[in-house]
């Protein structure tokens, strides 16, 4: 079991998925722009596990399984490999890793994504969860471009900073609610995490 420095820090798994960045030939892009969203969007305690890893489905799918597993984390965001070429396996390889689909993940970045290109029809990220007897985590696939992971996560605003599109974040916390994670809380001018009423945990007083 891994030692969490508060009952509710949340342990995210961060992978970004790429033939040349894990070998080198570029810097990588994803895993910084996923810090640095969840560094603006959560209040709450939180720890990052990275990996860099190639389009090797075999790979994906045994990271995936030791950052739940072993390492214990409740919430896991993958970059990267999701389009239509060859070597394109992260969606199969996060199936392969899960027990239930969460199909709405998809279908919601997919919308927030046909706003900006019609080639969004193009990318296949899905979402699962994965338990285990003691433990479970929410895997999501996200888009590759810097841009495009803060667009499907936070979702799109008018000029008055009103929602036009949610995001699909905002749906994030709760899900880990219902699988036994810890209760994460969001920076509501970033992100407002939903929560029936019935599930929003009352202030601590001061």
């Amino acid at each position: 079991m891994v030692a969490r420095s508060h009952p509710d820090e949340l342990r995210v798994g961060l992978v970004s998925i790429s033939d040349r960045a894990s070998q080198g030939t570029y810097d990588d892009q994803g895993i910084p722009a996923l810090q640095a969203w969840l560094g603006a969007a959560l209040q709450s305690a939180w720890v990052a596990e990275t990996r860099l890893i190639p389009d090797d489905a075999d790979g994906i799918t045994a990271t995936l399984v030791d950052l739940v597993d072993t390492r214990q984390c409740d919430l896991v965001l993958t970059t990267g490999g999701t389009g239509p070429a060859r070597r394109d396996v992260t969606p199969e390889a996060t199936l392969r890793a899960g027990t239930k689909e969460m199909p709405g993940f998809g279908e919601q970045m997919r919308q927030i994504s046909l706003r900006f290109v019609p080639t969004a029809i193009l990318s296949r990220q899905v979402a699962v969860i994965r338990e285990t007897a003691n433990h479970a985590a929410l895997i999501i696939n996200l888009p590759g471009q810097p841009k495009s992971i803060k667009e499907t996560l936070e979702g799109l605003r008018d000029a008055d900073g009103k929602s036009i599109v949610p995001g699909i974040f905002a749906a994030v916390p709760y899900c880990i609610d219902l699988i036994g994670g810890p209760y994460v809380e969001t920076d509501e001018a970033v992100c407002k995490a939903f929560r029936p009423k019935s599930a929003i945990r009352a202030p601590k007083p001061a």
